[in-house]
């Protein structure tokens, strides 16, 4: 069974979600996901940086990354993290719609 960690904006959130479903139950992929703040929660920077460092830690346990390219969009943070996959040796997979 490999692992994928979800990479793609917060925008994405809700078909980020159905996606992890999705690639666990119909893939038998093992997903790690972002950790999604509660409804009106606005995290600190500290808050931001803590699950930034989890993300990439995610990254580094992971057999590669499943990028979230809805629309074509991929942002700045999400460009990084695919850079950090890269640099890994990591497989890319790209989840377009």
């Amino acid at each position: 069974m490999k692992t994928y960690t979800v990479c793609g904006s917060m925008r994405f959130e809700n078909e980020m979600r159905e996606i992890a479903w999705r690639l666990e139950t119909e893939k038998g992929y093992n997903v790690l996901c972002c950790v999604y703040a509660p409804d009106g929660c606005v995290p600190t920077d500290e808050e931001l940086s803590r699950l930034a460092a989890a993300h990439y830690r995610k990254i580094e346990l992971s057999d590669g990354i499943y990028v979230v390219n809805i629309g074509g969009y991929v942002g700045s943070a999400v460009q990084k993290e695919i850079e950090y996959a890269r640099s890994l040796g990591k497989e890319i997979i790209y989840h377009c719609n």
